[in-house]
């Protein structure tokens, strides 16, 4: 969604909308439709900037990111520390 490169579906990470707030979904088991984006904060912040939220789970006005925003910079920050 947000640097709309192709990936297999394992290298995504799944987001659903829950009461206005997008929710990481790692597990892909949360009910609802799901959007797609790279765990990158990167690839997150050009698919807010695009307004890509809103138009994936068609819904009316912006969503809340924040929840999300945190999840993807832990994911990375572990993935940094782990990397020599």
């Amino acid at each position: 969604m947000g640097c709309r490169e192709r990936a297999a579906k394992s290298e995504l990470l799944r987001i659903v909308a829950v009461e206005g707030v997008c929710v990481p979904d790692p597990r892909g088991t949360l009910p609802g439709r799901g959007a797609y984006v790279h765990p990158a904060l990167v690839c997150l912040d050009l698919a807010v900037r695009r307004r890509a939220f809103p138009r994936a789970f068609r819904v009316q006005g912006p969503l809340d990111t924040a929840e999300l925003r945190g999840n993807v910079e832990a994911a990375e920050t572990v993935a940094q520390q782990a990397t020599p």
